[in-house]
């Protein structure tokens, strides 16, 4: 089914479209995979063997029975396959790596630190030349309405171009890293480009380079000259990007956030709550998404240029611990297309103020009270 994107843009050499949803998001990867004549590289954080589920992985399917080399990584710990699904997957020719399965690692301290670190990128990557990203998992929840499924509000960016192969190499560097099953290396060899500087791909690691995206966000943050609008699902910021932004609101920054006011992960909607009151008294305008659908989106524009669509939250999780990946585009219409969005997602918000800090329940108070206390362990 063919969908238009919500925008498409030239950045370089790349095309580059934001889509909106699962109504916009999955029809595209859809077509990519089936499109696909070489490679396909799969890797999400969900992944249900529920309606939405198996229509991508019976599209997947059919590609690796056509020859295509096909690897497909999924995190363990946030999806629901059943061993059935999982054999006819293999059975079809797919790769599977399942990323860090539960296993004692000699010590409950170190099994703890493998359990909590988790695979949360979501990337398609197709014949090195079209690559997604963004928030979208892939399950019921997130596919549209008309489509059966929930509607979660969330955003995912393709771009179609050389430097999808940013996503790629991101991608196989994991897969190798830990351990996926061997694949047929002369597949993935693609020209080397000189790359887009308007164009980046950073992905968080457990390594050293693990604080990438902060030190994206926070840089930019600091270089805003008249606004910065943010909408994340899950906001708990360390606190020099609160800093950063609260310094931004002083010098005249217009600075808007748009949060979940129903979330999957309720103790986090309580601790970003408990930092309500801080950011309103510094002039930060707080929006809550009050659609009867639940908000998933990671995005970010700033001065109307520079923009990010991704998997990472601006939580201790997605920052600190989780791998993650965001695309970041500085295009003027890129920027636009983001403002765009954000501005008719405030139609579906409601504006926070103190007023509504203080008719809050004494219990959700307290709540918003201890769980930011526990923000860290988040």
């Amino acid at each position: 089914m063919d969908r238009d994107p919500y925008a498409e843009v030239r950045v370089g050499p790349n095309r580059v479209a934001v889509l909106k949803d699962g109504y916009q998001a999955f029809p595209a990867m859809l077509a990519a995979i089936a499109g696909a004549k070489s490679t396909i590289c799969f890797e999400t954080y969900i992944l249900k063997d529920d309606e939405t589920g198996l229509h991508f992985l019976e599209a997947l399917m059919a590609r690796a029975r056509a020859g295509v080399e096909v690897l497909l990584m999924y995190d363990y710990w946030g999806s629901q396959m059943s061993d059935i699904t999982l054999s006819a997957v293999r059975a079809s020719g797919i790769k599977v790596h399942l990323f860090r399965p539960w296993r004692y690692a000699g010590s409950f301290a170190r099994t703890f630190s493998k359990v909590r670190r988790r695979n949360h990128r979501k990337t398609l990557i197709v014949d090195g030349v079209i690559g997604f990203t963004g928030g979208l998992n892939i399950s019921n929840d997130y596919a549209a309405l008309v489509d059966g499924g929930r509607g979660w509000r969330d955003t995912h960016v393709r771009i179609t171009g050389p430097d999808a192969g940013l996503l790629e190499r991101l991608f196989l560097k994991t897969w190798d890293k830990h351990r996926g099953p061997a694949i047929d290396g002369p597949r993935f060899r693609r020209p080397q480009n000189a790359g887009c500087e308007k164009l980046r791909v950073v992905g968080n690691d457990f390594a050293l380079d693990r604080k990438g995206i902060r030190r994206a966000y926070e840089d930019a943050f600091s270089r805003a000259k008249s606004r910065i609008f943010v909408t994340n699902a899950y906001f708990l910021p360390p606190a020099k990007m609160i800093r950063a932004l609260i310094a931004a609101a002083r010098r005249g920054v217009r600075v808007g956030v748009i949060l979940a006011a129903t979330t999957d992960v309720k103790l986090v909607l309580f601790a970003a709550r408990g930092l309500y009151p801080k950011l309103i008294k510094n002039q930060i305008e707080v929006y809550e998404w009050t659609a009867p659908s639940v908000l998933h989106a990671k995005t970010a524009v700033i001065d109307g240029t520079w923009g990010t669509i991704g998997s990472s939250n601006l939580d201790p999780l997605s920052l600190r611990q989780n791998l993650e990946v965001n695309a970041i585009i500085i295009e003027p219409a890129f920027g636009a297309s983001l403002e765009k969005l954000f501005a008719e997602d405030l139609q579906s918000c409601t504006r926070i103020t103190m007023d509504h800090v203080r008719e809050a329940g004494f219990v959700d108070r307290v709540l918003s009270w201890f769980a930011f206390r526990l923000r860290h362990w988040l």
